[in-house]
């Protein structure tokens, strides 16, 4: 697959703690949009789910685990995939690795249409790009932990053997295990074998890794060590997808992948709207428009009847009102986590101010039209009165801006109830 780069081996010594704390250091720079993408398929995201329905057939008839599935995935993400047990996060994660196949549906990961693939092509396909870390670490037990770390470059038939051996010890060293090469897994507590589960993963250097569960049987002071290990991980350039209960986690990656029900809630919308329920979470994010908005784009214009709400889940937007000449003059900036376009949805008439893309960085955005965000506010009066509180600060705030004359490009805006999640 052309455009899945390797990286290199990563060549650190101490613990698995003291990797994630060095490669945190110096992490790299959030690529711009557009970056990674186009890909062969169209796909603008490393990892892209379209539409994807996963039905078994179980002796009391068929059993839908996935329902219209749609997920997109950044390289360089570390994304965990969080719901109740039976809620189908396993499920997505094995249309992803190819261990399930879609019974409809897309799953495209960079250059490749995954749910096209033979098992043969699948089974070399995964070999290469996929690192598989299970809940139950599945390492052989008459094999010592290099010998494990070892299968799957003897599977791909990958360096020598002197090479093997070579770089089992230094994913070994990575994970802090090198001193217990030789054991049996027998012979290790169940956190050290999840730490050998990692390393064999990262055997052939693939871009991505997929972990089900990998904390949900150690206790808090390893899974501490294998959080920081994925981090570091991240830092180094990996694309890490992790199914977890643990709360904890999933507060601390870049983003969350919220099932419920076999279906996916946008994680933007359950954070920034907090008092709305599951239920009401599910049939909003099935009407919500995913829109991409190149630098500079105006998205909205003052004077404009109002038509949607918007939810900022990439790039920035910025607030723009006329100067006293009639000029453009951006008063506020609106970041992931945030909304804009409220005002006149609440209070009638037509938009206050323009908004439009960020110069630097373009927008991504998540829509609610008009009807989907009455039906929102009339069915939760807290998130009403929560976005009520929001257009009372931000009226304030440009009669503020205009009785003041011209506004410091700048100044911020008030964020939603619960503020930016990557602050």
């Amino acid at each position: 697959m052309s455009r899945l780069h390797s990286v290199s081996a990563i060549r650190r010594e101490g613990s698995a703690s003291m990797l994630g704390q060095q490669l945190k250091q110096h992490p790299p720079t959030t690529p711009p949009l557009n970056a990674a993408g186009p890909y062969r398929h169209g796909n603008e995201y490393l990892i892209e789910l379209r539409q994807v329905v996963k039905t078994f057939q179980t002796a009391v008839g068929p059993f839908t685990a996935l329902k219209n599935i749609d997920l997109k995935v950044n390289g360089g993400e570390f994304v965990a995939v969080i719901g109740k047990s039976g809620s189908g996060k396993t499920t997505l994660v094995n249309m992803i690795s190819g261990i399930d196949r879609p019974t409809s549906g897309e799953v495209l990961v960079g250059d490749t249409a995954v749910h096209t693939l033979s098992e043969n092509q699948m089974a070399k396909w995964r070999g290469h790009n996929l690192g598989i870390v299970f809940q139950f670490f599945q390492l052989l037990p008459t094999l010592s932990l290099a010998e494990n770390v070892m299968l799957p470059m003897d599977f791909r038939n990958v360096y020598s053997t002197r090479q093997r051996k070579d770089r089992a010890m230094r994913l070994l060293e990575l994970v802090g295990m090198a001193e217990q090469a030789n054991r049996l897994p027998s012979a290790i507590s169940g956190g050290q074998q999840q730490r050998i589960a990692i390393a064999r993963a990262l055997a052939n250097d693939p871009p991505i890794v997929l972990a089900d569960e990998p904390t949900g049987n150690l206790d808090s002071s390893t899974s501490e060590s294998v959080f920081q290990l994925f981090e570091g991980l991240v830092a180094s350039g990996k694309t890490i997808l992790v199914v977890t209960h643990d709360s904890d986690l999933a507060k601390r990656v870049r983003r969350a992948v919220i099932v419920s029900d076999g279906q996916v809630i946008d994680e933007y919308l359950a954070r920034t709207f907090p008092a709305l329920t599951e239920q009401q979470l599910v049939w909003i994010t099935r009407e919500l428009e995913p829109q991409r908005h190149e630098p500079g784009a105006v998205i909205i214009h003052e004077g404009a009847p109002p038509d949607n709400l918007y939810l900022v889940t990439r790039g920035r937007a910025e607030v723009m009102l006329k100067g006293p000449e009639g000029q453009d003059i951006v008063v506020a900036h609106m970041d992931s986590g945030q909304y804009f376009g409220e005002i006149a949805m609440m209070r009638g008439g037509s938009r206050t101010a323009s908004v439009r893309a960020a110069l630097a960085t373009g927008i991504e955005v998540a829509a609610i039209d008009r009807e989907t965000f009455e039906r929102m506010i009339a069915e939760s009066e807290p998130t009403r009165e929560a976005i009520e509180r929001v257009v009372d600060e931000r009226l304030a705030r440009h009669e503020s801006i205009e009785h003041a004359g011209a506004p410091h490009p700048e100044s911020r805006s008030p964020k939603s109830e619960i503020g930016n999640p990557n602050s």
